[in-house]
């Protein structure tokens, strides 16, 4: 069946499991593009006119349940003889391995899984199907755990030839219930009773029934007591033990009356106020169980002689009763001493057989070695299971077998290879010990990026909120693991480990200083005690500026502000004192005058140009109107802007653009005196007045010629730091 596609549309992949009546495969739906169960029916059941009708409607009466633990029912179809039932894929395995594997289970798991199968017969019931097949094989576990009963409805199928067919009751024998071993019609506590038996296997370790054939074992359920399940395991508590008595009652009436009454009971069975309730017990009298029956008096030889003789007469045609023959009579008369001698060689045969026996069992006592019964120690922590099996004069098989275990404890037994026996003193027990959930291996994620540690943790189950990190100043990159609180190649627990990084956010960092428009000395200073050092090569770049020779004129890549590091580099670009080529140089030419005629004032001049804002020009005292030339630089789209101060106040401005400069600015300007002091000067007489009108005529001179008209000693009144200032832009 591998590679062949069923009704157009499933693809067989694969055989997963298969029983009497059907086998079981993986396939691929190819219309809806997932994964199903393919339950193909064998070929002796399918020329079964009645069992396939019977059949197809039980299995469209399976597909109408619709819950989380029914494994649901996709489609029914047949091509050719092959008669099919598509279903749901439930990659995980049965409850069967599971049991195999470490029964007996834990009450708390046992008890969920016990649930989740009511619940699904439950509504199973509901719907009036009744499964008839429970047992460990039909019930599967997700990996997620979900519990899934499946087979609904194939039990219901089988017909009277099918039956025959086999010898027996359809039907897992040591999960039958009594009523279905006898052969009766049953009903929804039938299946209970099955699950009983499950819930017995996953606490126990094994069946409640055993023999040596199928119908030794139908017996069994129909007429035999079985072990209670705390004499087997005493770590069941008496209320889970008690839904298992009442589960597996022989009589119906006394078991619970419906699935829904089961799941109640399960669900609150192993709360701590039920635990240790009373043993639940049964009044009636179990009319199955087998009975001590009197014996017949007379021998089995004599009634068969007499029924013989009997015959013999009704068939040679006499009539009346039949009595003894004479020889008979004779031998009853006759002297019994006859009887000795057989009863004496009886005797003596007696006594020596006796005699044997008892020199057998003295020998057998003499070379008898002492037998124990195997402590159950499942559930216990390892120190202490391994006190026990000493107790009972039994030696710990080593090495233990440690096995991860997400439900049980680390250090807790969780399974023992011989256990409700009799062994020989001084034999081997094998323990298995949970080394509690399953661990991961620390890698070293020093070096590398925290990101990346906290993806790859994350995605082992390790939780962002249990994922901590400290950032220190560090030479390593930003975001580089510098330590880890659990070392490389160590063992954890992704539920419930924390770690913590030590992570570093790069080297201590501090404001980067303003270099610009510092002397070269002076920024090399500054760098000097910043502890920072020059870039590359020389670290020092020159370029025309507009600023003063020496000038800082731009740091990089540091701006001023930015975070730097001790031992960055920085470099430097110096003005190399040439103007650049598209540079305009203009001079102002200003006529001032005192602020009172005949009184001296003191002026001072500032400037602002593309060399800098608010330059000092100079400072200096006039008594008559001077000429001021203020030598200004000019960039393209720029402005030069010349501010005066008479008397340490504000008295004008002058400004000039760089395309008026260009073309030849404004000519002379002038700052006349006061108000006051012009009508001072007029009425103090013509001579004055004439001086003062003097004054603009020097001006034109002075704008003709290109230079100061007053020069010598007008010159040398100006104090020395306006005489500094103007010597200074006569050299640029």
């Amino acid at each position: 069946m591998i590679g062949f596609e069923l009704g157009g549309r499933y693809e067989i992949i694969e055989r997963i499991g298969g029983g009497g009546m059907a086998l079981v495969y993986r396939a691929h739906d190819i219309l809806l593009n997932r994964n199903v169960a393919v339950k193909i029916l064998r070929q002796q059941f399918a020329n079964d006119e009645e069992f396939v009708r019977r059949f197809r409607r039980e299995a469209q009466a399976a597909a109408s349940l619709s819950h989380p633990n029914i494994v649901s029912v996709y489609d029914v179809g047949q091509q050719d003889d092959t008669h099919y039932i598509v279903m749901e894929y439930v990659e995980g395995r049965n409850l069967n391995d599971i049991i195999k594997e470490r029964a007996p289970l834990q009450p708390e798991e046992a008890v969920r899984i016990a649930a989740q199968i009511c619940d699904a017969l439950d509504h199973a019931h509901n719907n009036q199907i009744i499964h008839r097949d429970i047992k460990p094989h039909n019930i599967l576990i997700g990996k997620n755990g979900r519990v899934k009963v499946t087979d609904f409805g194939i039990a219901r199928a089988v017909t009277s030839s099918t039956i025959t067919q086999t010898g027996s009751v359809v039907g897992s024998v040591h999960y039958l219930s009594p009523e279905h071993a006898k052969g009766v019609v049953t009903g929804e506590k039938s299946d209970l009773y099955s699950l009983g038996v499950v819930l017995y296997q996953m606490v126990t370790g094994r069946l409640p029934f055993l023999g040596d054939s199928p119908i030794s074992v139908a017996l069994k359920h129909l007429q035999d007591g079985f072990e209670e399940p705390r004499k087997v395991n005493p770590l069941i508590p008496q209320s889970l033990e008690n839904v298992i008595l009442r589960a597996m009652r022989k009589n119906p009436d006394e078991r619970y009356a419906s699935a829904r009454e089961m799941l109640d009971d399960l669900e609150t069975c192993l709360n701590p106020e039920r635990l240790h309730e009373p043993k639940i017990t049964f009044d009636d009298i179990d009319l199955e169980e087998t009975r001590v029956m009197p014996a017949i008096r007379g021998t089995a030889a004599a009634l068969a002689t007499s029924r013989s003789r009997e015959r013999e007469r009704n068939e040679g045609g006499e009539s009346g009763p039949a009595f003894p023959e004479e020889s008979e009579w004779i031998d009853e008369e006759r002297p019994r001493r006859r009887w000795v001698k057989p009863v004496a060689a009886l005797v003596l045969t007696g006594i020596f057989i006796a005699l044997m026996i008892w020199g057998m069992r003295l020998a057998r006592d003499l070379l008898k070695t002492d037998e124990v019964d195997v402590p159950y120690v499942v559930g216990l922590q390892e120190a202490v299971a391994r006190e026990r099996l000493a107790e009972a004069g039994l030696n710990v098989e080593e090495p233990v077998i440690y096995e991860e275990n997400d439900e049980v404890p680390a250090g807790v037994v969780i399974a023992q290879n011989k256990m409700n026996m009799r062994v020989k003193t001084g034999s081997y027990i094998q323990l298995t010990v949970s080394s509690g959930p399953k661990l991961e291996t620390m890698e070293n994620f020093v070096g590398r990026k925290l990101a990346e540690a906290q993806m790859l943790l994350e995605a082992l189950g390790v939780t962002a909120d249990r994922i901590e990190h400290e950032e220190v100043f560090d030479d390593s990159e930003p975001g580089d693991i510098l330590e880890q609180s659990i070392a490389p190649g160590e063992r954890f627990d992704p539920e419930t480990v924390r770690i913590k990084f030590t992570v570093s956010k790069g080297r201590e960092t501090f404001p980067m200083p303003d270099l610009t428009n510092m002397t070269l000395e002076q920024a090399l200073k500054e760098l000097e005690q910043a502890g920072l050092k020059l870039g590359p090569g020389e670290g020092i770049a020159r370029e025309p500026s507009y600023k003063p020779e020496g000038t800082v004129i731009s740091q990089f890549p540091y701006m001023p502000g930015d975070p730097v590091a001790k031992g960055s580099e920085v470099t430097l670009t110096v003005s190399s004192g040439m103007l650049p080529e598209d540079a305009v140089r203009y001079t102002f030419n200003i006529l001032i005058s005192p602020a009172v005629a005949g009184r001296a004032s003191q002026v001072r001049i500032e400037y602002s140009d593309a060399t800098g804002e608010k330059i000092e020009w100079g400072t200096r005292r006039i008594e008559q109107t001077e000429s001021f030339p203020v030598e200004v630089v000019l960039a393209p789209n720029t402005e030069a802007v010349v501010t005066i101060y008479r008397d340490g106040q504000f008295t004008d401005t002058f400004s000039v653009t760089y395309d008026e400069a260009k073309a030849g600015g404004r000519g002379v300007q002038s700052v006349p005196g006061t108000p006051a002091a012009r009508e001072e000067q007029q009425a103090s007489g013509p001579q004055e007045e004439i001086g003062a009108v003097q004054a603009p005529g020097r001006d034109a001179e002075q704008t003709e010629a290109g230079e100061p008209a007053d020069s010598g000693a007008d010159g040398g009144e100006a104090e020395s730091g306006g005489s500094q200032a103007e010597d200074g832009h006569q050299e640029d």
